[in-house]
């Protein structure tokens, strides 16, 4: 049976920005796609630049599902959610080959700014 995806993702430019006071709030999300026919078990690993990596609690994305984090959501990254405006980079692992893309919505100018893209992957 043919897998699709990668086991691990790269992303190195998150940064959380504030909600705003726009009606689409400033936020950032990790999406990952799981086009297979076994649940993905996942992992988040956040790398900054003064301080220790921070890595998540596992996180299931069932079977031929999409799930969409964002990084302030404690239903997926509980106590570590990222803070406002803090620079830092991010790996995705999973335990099957997933699709993962980073995406972030900022709303601190009149011109909205919706910035997506796909990682690095490697197996």
């Amino acid at each position: 049976m043919e897998k699709h995806g990668k086991r691990i993702w790269f992303f190195p430019d998150g940064d959380r920005p504030p909600f705003g006071d726009s009606p689409l709030k400033g936020h950032e999300s990790v999406v990952v796609l799981n086009p297979n026919k076994e649940q993905a078990v996942i992992k988040i690993t956040f790398y900054y630049e003064d301080k220790d990596p921070v890595v998540t609690d596992e996180i299931v994305v069932e079977a031929e599902r999409v799930c969409c984090m964002k990084t302030h959501e404690k239903k997926y990254f509980k106590e570590k959610t990222q803070p406002l405006e803090t620079q830092y980079a991010l790996k995705v692992e999973s335990s099957v080959p997933v699709i993962v893309q980073y995406g972030r919505l900022d709303s601190r100018q009149t011109n909205l700014a919706y910035y997506t893209v796909m990682g690095y992957a490697e197996d």
